[in-house]
């Protein structure tokens, strides 16, 4: 895996479409200088349902068709041994408010050797194996 890819996180693509987003022009400013991104279909689902209840269908959809698209970033499916992983991860941090669906990225970033999280969250930096960015 090219290690210049960036994970995208639910947050990161909230902060896009929502102009009211504390984050929003920071997402904006980053998207702007074209990094290679990526995300996972555990993420797309989270981000279309978050987005379906704070901002309506119309842009639930809207950000569906484009990320399904592929063209805003490269998609990894979760895989099955993936999802175990994500479990034991799950399991060890009951010390800290990590969604299953976190624990899924992290283990994804992990086996493809990524780095850097587009994220607004603390969970990537927690881990202590992770730079968020921006």
């Amino acid at each position: 895996m090219n290690r210049h890819f960036t994970f995208v996180d639910t947050s990161a693509w909230f902060a896009i479409i929502d102009q009211n987003d504390p984050y929003h022009e920071a997402a904006q400013r980053f998207i702007a200088t074209k990094p290679q991104l990526l995300t996972t279909n555990f993420i797309i689902d989270e981000a279309i349902t978050l987005v379906l209840y704070r901002l309506g269908y119309k842009q639930a959809r809207e950000l569906g068709e484009r990320l399904w698209s592929g063209r805003l970033a490269r998609i990894v499916f979760v895989s099955e041994a993936d999802q175990y992983a994500a479990w034991e991860l799950f399991k060890r941090y009951d010390d800290k408010k990590f969604s299953f669906t976190d624990c899924t990225s992290f283990v994804v970033m992990e086996r493809l050797g990524l780095t850097y999280a587009f994220a607004f969250d603390e969970h990537f930096t927690q881990t202590g194996r992770f730079i968020r960015i921006p």
